[in-house]
């Protein structure tokens, strides 16, 4: 088969297309042939590094978001049979190697693909939707009436979050660029502040709930914001400025969350869509063989939704 490898650290440009041999799926796993892949900031940061959060090391094959269909079940495999067509975020933050045209793994790290999207667009969802799941639902349980604050709100994590917090009945603000304002406010936003032009950290109060996927001096800041007894999840791992003693002097929690394979959350995303709820923005779609440009568009920070890999048919 056909995948994207790197044999060393560096720009797009160590990412090139090699023949592999095909996986075979084991026990309580699925083959799965890739329809669609998408493009996260841990793949160019992974790249970039040469080497996987969990010390997996080059060659490798980046990716973690599939949609495909199955085209094979291991020994024990219940959930799904030949044919499904399927959705996940398998293996991370372990190499799943989606940038190819087969990959396997447990059964339960996907979902059935939700009715009415397409490959590409399913291929999209999993770890930004999971993401945004996971911290807002599983980590600060957001409930109606809630206020929400997501930061980078028009990104991937973040415009998904903005509807996960909008469907659980919360008052969402955002913060993004003016010319994303509009957009935000048709995904559900009820207030959009332009950071280049405001200071959230003086201008949002009494917040529930803050959503923060840009690290640094954003978290402290952020917790200015909350109201005592609210909740910052970080999207970043932490370093010498993540505020957890300020947090405890000013009765707030703050959390770093990575997110997890996660069948039950898939399927709740799944629900979402299927019921109107959620839809996801892809920027641009990329041949499987022009990874190395999907990278470099993704690096200039200044993509709206996902991009994505159309890996075949």
């Amino acid at each position: 088969m056909r995948a994207v490898s790197q044999d060393r650290a560096g720009a797009p440009d160590v990412l090139k297309v090699v023949e592999v041999p095909r996986p075979v799926p084991g026990r309580g796993e699925i083959l799965v042939r890739v329809r669609a892949a998408g493009v996260n900031p841990a793949d160019w940061k992974t790249r970039e590094r040469g080497v996987f959060a969990d010390g997996s090391g080059m060659p490798f094959t980046l990716g973690f978001d599939v949609a495909g269909v199955v085209e094979a079940v291991g020994a024990g495999v219940t959930l799904f049979g030949s044919g499904d067509e399927v959705f996940g975020m398998p293996r991370f933050p372990h190499p799943a190697g989606a940038y190819a045209e087969y990959v396997t793994a447990p059964a339960r790290h996907f979902a059935p693909r939700p009715q009415g999207l397409t490959a590409v667009e399913a291929g999209a969802l999993p770890l930004a939707a999971l993401t945004a799941w996971q911290a807002l639902v599983d980590t600060a349980d957001v409930r109606p009436g809630q206020r929400v604050l997501v930061h980078a709100a028009a990104g991937g994590v973040g415009h998904l979050a903005v509807q996960i917090a909008k469907a659980r009945g919360a008052y969402v603000i955002g913060t993004a660029r003016a010319a994303k304002h509009e957009l935000l406010r048709s995904l559900g936003a009820d207030e959009v502040i332009d950071y280049r032009a405001q200071d959230f950290a003086e201008t949002v109060r009494d917040v529930d709930v803050v959503l923060d996927s840009l690290g640094g001096p954003h978290c402290v800041r952020s917790l200015r914001t909350l109201r005592p007894g609210g909740t910052l999840v970080a999207l970043l791992p932490p370093d010498g400025t993540f505020p957890v003693e300020e947090a405890e002097a000013a009765g707030v929690r703050a959390v770093f969350m990575l997110v997890e394979p996660d069948h039950a959350g898939l399927r709740g995303i799944a629900s979402l869509v299927e019921q109107g709820c959620l839809r996801v923005l892809v920027d641009q779609v990329f041949p499987l063989e022009e990874a190395a440009r999907a990278h470099a568009l993704g690096e200039t920070g200044r993509t709206t939704g996902k991009i994505v890999l159309s890996v075949g048919p």
